[in-house]
């Protein structure tokens, strides 16, 4: 079936190195080695997630390898590199060099602008699925940088959401038909071996409760008021 593809979807321009970016909206982390090059890498849930990123890293010329990291979890990370320099100045905080035990040492760049290119790499790394709805896993290392990316996310007229502190892992949340549609626009298909991992429509028509906030503002429903007041106690 044909569509019209947004100015801003993925599948608008073709792949470029800027859309690694997206890998540091999530768990992603940039290293720097002096004021020389730049290393990025990425831990992942499941060894396809790294597999199908390589190869997305090498679409867009930055050699990436597939590893065992010490954790056990599948990494994928590029060697050092001249022209990942420029996501470390934008993307590491002054004075910092890379992650360090419980600090990232990222800061979303003043100006920041995401791209559904990004936004597919965002996906690719830590999305997820889940009835009504979809999941951007965002950086634990990074907690100040989860409200700024709710507000980065809005130009594209992606509406989420943090989820509450009940959530296991960090994550924005964006649900609601038309929604998860502007999402599936922006992001494009999935690549192979990805299917699982993209954005579901609800049925067309469903019906869902307001939460108490969204009746207020006569927007739509993501939660029960129960569930977000379970969220917003811990």
């Amino acid at each position: 079936m044909d569509r019209t593809i947004s100015l801003f979807s993925a599948e608008a321009t073709g792949p470029g190195l800027p859309d690694l970016a997206g890998l540091l909206c999530c768990q992603g982390q940039i290293t720097g080695f002096g004021r020389t090059a730049a290393r990025l890498s990425v831990l992942v849930e499941e060894p396809w997630r790294a597999r199908v990123l390589a190869r997305e890293c090498r679409s867009r010329g930055a050699d990436a390898q597939v590893a065992v990291a010490d954790c056990g979890s599948s990494q994928v990370r590029t060697s050092f590199r001249v022209d990942l320099l420029g996501l470390a100045e934008r993307w590491l905080r002054p004075g910092h060099t890379g992650p360090v035990e419980d600090d990232s040492g990222k800061a979303v760049p003043s100006g920041f602008r995401l791209s559904g290119a990004m936004l597919r790499m965002w996906a690719l790394a830590a999305g997820r699925p889940e009835p009504g709805g979809y999941l951007l896993g965002v950086d634990p290392l990074a907690p100040e940088m989860h409200e700024e990316l709710l507000d980065v996310l809005a130009p594209l007229g992606v509406q989420a959401r943090l989820l509450g502190p009940r959530a296991e892992q960090p994550a924005v949340r964006i649900s609601g038909r038309r929604k998860l549609a502007g999402l599936l626009e922006l992001i494009g298909e999935p690549p192979v071996g990805a299917e699982s991992a993209w954005p579901e429509l609800p049925p067309a028509g469903e019906r869902r409760e307001r939460t108490v906030g969204e009746a207020r503002r006569g927007g739509p429903a993501e939660e029960s008021p129960l569930q977000y007041l379970l969220e917003a106690v811990g």
